[in-house]
């Protein structure tokens, strides 16, 4: 079996996801692979030790591991790529220098994946802001298929299914998907073991307040709890949210199922601006998404559709003039 190659750009959740990548928790249990980590030129000793100690795990699926500070050493010939860095808010930076700044990093990780990568790439970009980074991206690799890129939503997927307690309900949730981005809100669905039976979420858990209240901020706030309690990043759950994801490409979802992805919207699904990289409920076959159209939409969630896609209208709209400057 020919192995695939995945670039890693590293960080601190990077340092957590390596480990699951390389014993095939993503790509599978026979697929050999090769791992490339890009970082920063000061970082190279880091990434030294980091190569080490891949080594002394000794993995059989690990074929290489490549460390590098290069973009065309990086991207050269890629099956996946998984952006992790981005440029952090720093104390008294105004979101436009922030935009800007992440702005040069994608646009030029973008050109380096359309001059070096497969076309047939996947691209997962994690770094916040995730939706307009990733679309960034995909704008600077016009020969790889937008449909290619996708951004991270999964984390908070995750954290809002582990809000929902079956005890508020009574019933037997079999699956619970829950649609965030990473601005504000999306809608939450939920699928219950009731005649076959897919019901709102609202319906299944019949506590208003707490959904719009509660339930919410938790999950909004989570990462910030995470940071207070640890005083470090919540990098563990992103990781294996990050697998998650991946996994879930390169794999497929169950039949009758779906899951959260920030994708690129093309066709008015959900009333929800095109051109834009944003939270839908996707099915996966093929290495190929589709969104799963036609789920309800109270008036409540519609609202935070409507007000998330705005937030992300006017962030690419910014983005963009700093991208062709």
């Amino acid at each position: 079996m020919n192995r695939i190659q995945i670039c890693v750009s590293v960080s601190c959740i990077a340092y957590s996801l390596l480990f699951g990548i390389a014993k095939g928790d993503v790509f599978g249990k026979d697929q050999p692979i090769t791992l490339i980590l890009l970082d920063i030129t000061p970082m190279l000793p880091v990434l030294d030790g980091v190569v080490m100690e891949l080594q002394d795990c000794a993995l059989p699926l690990l074929r290489e591991v490549i460390p590098t500070d290069k973009e065309e050493v990086a991207f050269k010939d890629l099956d996946a790529a998984i952006l992790v860095g981005s440029m952090p808010r720093r104390e008294g930076m105004e979101r436009k220098d922030l935009l800007k700044a992440n702005v040069a990093i994608f646009k030029s990780q973008g050109a380096a994946l359309e001059k070096y990568a497969k076309k047939t790439v996947k691209v997962l970009v994690v770094g916040n802001p995730a939706n307009t980074n990733c679309l960034i991206a995909a704008k600077s690799a016009p020969s790889i298929p937008k449909e290619n890129f996708s951004c991270l939503t999964r984390l908070d997927h995750n954290r809002a299914r582990s809000q929902v307690p079956v005890w508020r309900s009574g019933l037997s949730i079999t699956l619970c998907v829950i649609l965030f981005n990473n601005v504000s809100l999306l809608f939450y669905y939920t699928k219950v073991n009731m005649a076959g039976s897919d019901l709102a979420c609202f319906d299944v858990v019949k506590d208003d307040d707490w959904l719009k209240g509660a339930f919410i901020s938790t999950v909004q706030q989570r990462g910030a709890a995470v940071i207070a309690a640890r005083k470090l990043s919540s990098a563990m759950s992103a990781a294996k949210a990050i697998c998650d994801h991946m996994r879930d490409i390169w794999s497929g979802t169950p039949e009758g199922e779906f899951v959260s992805m920030g994708v690129y919207s093309s066709s008015n699904s959900y009333g929800v601006a095109e051109d834009l990289i944003y939270s839908f409920p996707v099915h996966i076959k093929d290495k190929q998404w589709k969104i799963v159209d036609g789920l309800a939409i109270n008036d409540f969630s519609r609202g935070k559709m409507d007000a998330t896609a705005a937030e992300l209208v006017e962030e690419r709209d910014t983005a963009v003039t700093f991208l062709s400057a």
